[in-house]
């Protein structure tokens, strides 16, 4: 399974940023996609998962700012990040978990967001 982001950058406080990530290789449906963020010297952490059936999963820092979407047919899941913070700079990782409960992870694309 490969999984190829886009979408990351450099913007302001208060600026909006939309990541894609897109999952092929896979015949198999995906359970869960999401999004995770690993900042400088933390832990990776998520921002927000969304099932194959529509359920989402926020991480509090990021409710009522980000939305996360999927397209099930095109095996693609997007977060919209709207009203950033200089707290939400990190790298942003794309994750994937098939039926089986296998995970997959994509390289991460770097947000940064300056005061």
């Amino acid at each position: 399974v490969q999984l190829q982001a886009s979408g990351g950058g450099l913007v302001q406080a208060g600026g909006s940023l939309r990541l894609s990530c897109a999952a092929s290789g896979s015949i198999f449906r995906f359970d869960v996609m999401g999004w995770y963020h690993q900042a400088p010297g933390m832990q990776r952490a998520l921002v927000a998962t969304i099932t194959s059936g529509g359920t989402t999963n926020y991480a509090d820092s990021v409710k009522g700012r980000f939305t996360i979407s999927r397209d099930n047919a095109k095996n693609t899941v997007d977060l919209q990040m709207n009203n950033l913070k200089p707290e939400d700079t990190a790298v942003y990782y794309c994750h994937v978990r098939t039926v089986f409960a296998r995970d997959y992870w994509g390289k991460g694309t770097l947000v940064t967001v300056s005061s």
